[in-house]
């Protein structure tokens, strides 16, 4: 039997980066880009190798290049990471696994490294690829934070739960991450939104600008550790937001949000420095009208306007004339 799972992009749509400091954020998933997963029975455990996590290149140029647009990483680290961590979930719990081996491939047409949530795609996919491999089931409020600590404890990068949790759940989400219900239940409130009350929204990203989030995250962690007011207080900020927004919504006046999500990149500003490239990700779209915060930690934005085909056609030409990509996500 072979299996097939997939995990799709997600863009902050509010409220981000506060979800990993017991914030409140609404995310969207966008079916345009998925990381898929293909597993089967197999004499041996087996990860075949894609492009991104190719050893050999024709030139300095090229691995320069699949450098800058990869990272030094590609999928193999995150599949492995997965693996191991599924395997200690189930011991942990006294989950006996079949003694069967399997071969995982893995292709992703998530932007790498622009704030979609490439590599937590992956690491879903996986997942859920495992779960249904050895008929495994982990709680669905639950399963964001197993798949989160693939990433923190294994890997060591800095994350939060947002992210997983919309490539769990799907649609749109409003998250609220309360710091005393998380230690009482383990996991946060997640809503489940109606994406026909969301407004009129596009994302746009440039590839030049990949980064890992680590890189534009800076030392928020340090500083919201040490408690430093201006980095505690904006974070309860975002979490606001994040609540009108969806109070917004739920009412159906969606389209109203325009100026939460432009308040939310402004704060974010003020709290980390802004590359020029990714501050011109920003401006190109409020230039024209639209209203534009980071969908992730950079690399990538989201937008909302007023729904009129002229001013997207615009923005289209905008972003393509600084080069990047615009998209209209599919929310599912």
């Amino acid at each position: 039997m072979i299996i097939r799972t997939r995990a799709y992009a997600r863009a902050g749509l509010i409220g981000n980066p506060s979800d990993g400091y017991f914030g409140k954020t609404i995310s969207v998933s966008m079916r345009n880009f998925a990381a898929e997963v293909i597993c089967y029975e197999s004499p041996r455990v087996s990860i075949v190798p894609r492009r991104r996590d190719r050893l050999e290149f024709p030139s300095l140029d090229a691995l320069v290049e699949d450098v800058q647009l990869n990272g030094y990483y590609g999928g193999i680290r995150l599949i492995k990471a997965t693996i191991k961590r599924f395997y200690e979930y189930c011991r942990e719990h006294g989950i006996e696994l079949d003694a069967r081996n399997f071969t995982m491939e893995y292709e992703t047409s998530i932007p790498v490294r622009v704030g979609l949530a490439g590599s937590s795609g992956i690491i879903t996919a996986t997942m859920k690829s495992l779960m249904s491999f050895y008929g495994v089931q982990v709680p669905r409020p639950l399963l964001p934070n197993l798949i989160l600590s693939v990433e923190v404890d294994e890997l060591g990068i800095a994350a939060g739960l947002q992210d997983r949790v919309i490539q769990v759940y799907g649609g749109a989400v409003f998250m609220d991450f309360d710091e005393s219900h998380m230690k009482q239940q383990g996991h946060g409130r997640y809503e489940s939104l109606d994406p026909s009350g969301l407004p009129p929204l596009f994302v746009a990203f440039n590839d030049r600008l990949a980064e890992g989030t680590e890189v534009t995250h800076n030392d928020l962690r340090g500083r919201f550790n040490r408690g430093e007011a201006e980095v505690v207080n904006a974070m309860k900020q975002f979490a606001a937001y994040a609540q009108e927004a969806r109070d917004l919504i739920a009412a159906g006046r969606g389209g109203e949000i325009g100026p939460l999500m432009d308040a939310n990149f402004d704060l974010r500003q003020s709290l980390v420095k802004i590359s020029s490239g990714n501050r011109q990700l920003v401006e190109t779209g409020r230039g024209l009208g639209a209203q534009v915060k980071f969908a992730g930690s950079g690399g990538a934005v989201i937008g909302t306007y007023d729904g009129d085909p002229q001013r997207l056609e615009r923005l289209h030409e905008a972003y393509a004339a600084i080069g990047a990509q615009l998209v209209v996500p599919e929310v599912a």
